[in-house]
Formats: C-alpha cells, sequence, structure tokens
C-alpha cells in the first residue's frame, strides 16, 4: 500500500469571510493535488476564522451538509483530494467547534465536535462533543480526528490507538505561549500511541491571540515527517503504512499495556 501523501495548509484565512477562506481552500486543493497529495487538512476554525465574537460564531455556524461544505465537497471532487477542514456546526439546537472530512469524491466521510473546550472564550461559545473518537477509512488507513486541545489529554489519543487508528487529524488554533504542544508533546503522542499525527495550526495574530504555526506531521517512530514555520505555508509529508507495521512490530507501547492496573484513571 502506497505512503498517503499529507498536505497541512497552515493558514488563518481571513476572519468572518467563509467565501473568500473557501477560495483559499479550492487554491490549496489544486497545490495539493499538482504535488501528489491524497488528503489536504486545514486549520481549526478555518472556514470563518477562530478570533470572532460569540455572537459572529453562532451566525456564521451551518450544519455539517449545509452550503459550506456541499462546497467543499465539490473542491475535494475537482480536484480528487480528501478535504479536512474545521468550522463551526449548528446543530441540535447548539454550536459546535467541528471539523469534517470530505473524501476525494466530495462525499462526507466524518463529521467530529471537540471534546475538550479550552477556555472561558470557547466554553462561551460553543458546546462539548461527546463522542471522543471518530474515524472513517481513507486509501487503507484508518483517520481519525480531533481538535486543538483533545491532543493534549493522553486518554484521547490512546483511546484512537487503540480503536486502530492510523493517522489522526487535528487542527488546532495553537497560540503563544503554547508552542512546546507542537514541538514536544504532538511526536511523544504519536510515539507513544504509534500512529502518525497530522497536527494542523493557524499562524500570524487574530484577534487577543498569537497564533505560532509549526504544524508538522509527526510519525510513530518518533520523528517529525514534515514541520512549517511560522507563517502562512502549503507542507507535505507522507503517512507510509509500512513505517507504520515496522514500528508497530518494535514498539512494545500497546502489547504491554495492563488495563486492570488503570481502574483509578475512570
Amino acid at each position: 500500500m502506497p505512503p498517503l501523501r499529507t498536505a497541512l495548509l497552515q493558514s488563518s484565512g481571513r476572519l468572518g469571510d467563509t467565501a473568500e477562506n473557501l477560495k483559499a481552500l479550492d487554491e490549496a486543493a489544486a497545490r495539493a493535488a499538482q504535488s501528489g497529495a491524497g488528503l489536504l487538512v486545514t486549520s481549526e476554525m478555518f472556514l470563518t476564522g477562530y478570533a470572532l465574537e460569540v455572537e459572529e460564531i453562532a451566525a456564521l455556524a451551518e450544519p455539517a451538509d449545509g452550503m459550506s461544505a456541499r462546497a467543499v465537497g465539490e473542491i475535494a471532487r475537482r480536484h480528487g483530494v480528501a478535504v479536512l477542514y474545521g468550522y463551526p456546526e449548528r446543530a441540535d439546537g447548539a454550536v459546535f467547534n467541528a471539523a469534517q472530512l470530505i473524501g476525494p469524491d466530495g462525499a462526507p466521510l466524518a463529521n467530529y465536535r471537540k471534546t475538550h473546550l479550552f477556555g472561558g472564550f470557547e466554553q462561551e461559545a460553543f458546546a462539548s462533543g461527546d463522542t471522543p473518537v471518530v474515524q472513517a477509512d481513507l486509501n487503507g488507513l484508518r483517520v481519525g480526528i480531533m481538535i486543538c486541545y483533545d491532543v493534549e489529554f493522553p486518554e484521547n489519543v490512546r483511546a484512537h490507538a487503540l480503536a486502530g487508528t492510523d493517522l489522526l487529524l487535528v487542527p488546532t488554533a495553537q497560540m503563544h505561549p503554547f508552542q512546546f504542544v507542537a514541538e514536544q508533546l504532538v511526536p511523544v503522542r504519536a510515539f507513544e500511541n504509534q500512529m502518525y499525527i497530522a497536527y494542523v495550526n493557524r499562524t500570524g495574530p487574530e484577534g487577543a491571540f498569537e497564533f505560532v504555526g509549526l504544524s508538522c506531521l509527526a510519525s510513530p517512530d518518533g520523528t517529525t515527517r514534515t514541520r512549517a514555520g511560522r507563517g502562512e505555508e502549503l507542507v507535505f509529508g507522507e503517512a507510509d503504512p509500512e513505517l507504520l507495521a515496522a514500528s508497530r512490530e518494535t514498539n512494545p507501547y500497546l502489547r504491554d499495556r495492563r488495563p486492570g492496573l488503570y481502574a483509578s484513571l475512570v
């Protein structure tokens, strides 16, 4: 099975302008396809921007099958590239911080709602999701989805490992001074759970926040396959099933677990 070439779109887009952000997504998908990528991953809340007023987020929120989802589906289909994008989802009388994976044929594959909300801003603007493991199959890999703060909880990522996730997609809005998460924590999560992690950040100043970039594709062998800088950038890395299988064969973490000792954790 060939590696899945993955494009990481490190960008904050244009705050509050879904139409312009869809144009940027279309351009990035074209570049990704030209570079042989089968998957394009964007940052948290890419379609609308992150640093919005609560009322603005509510006004821009759409259902998972709304107009923007259909537009992303057309972009994916036209370029033959799967797309994972962050957006505010309106559902069940609430607004969720969500990410949706669209297949290369334009059909939706999975939709995830952020389960761990960071700080007062997010807790005011969004309802919490309650499904920790959301997965889909893509190019022979089991792909999972999280959003930003979720990956900082080891139980969350371990749940994905136990469910067979091969490639974990994590759109994020990682801000100063927490860049150590991108630089150190994410590669460790990939190693201890034996999976690839695509961690895709926003960049630059936005409202009261300063996003640090540093998007990466971390590998199960503990290395970083690609790393962006601090600015707008489209970078590429490969999720290689052969390396994943070899790493899982030699790394004993999951085999050596003793779940009976961990009851106190729950």
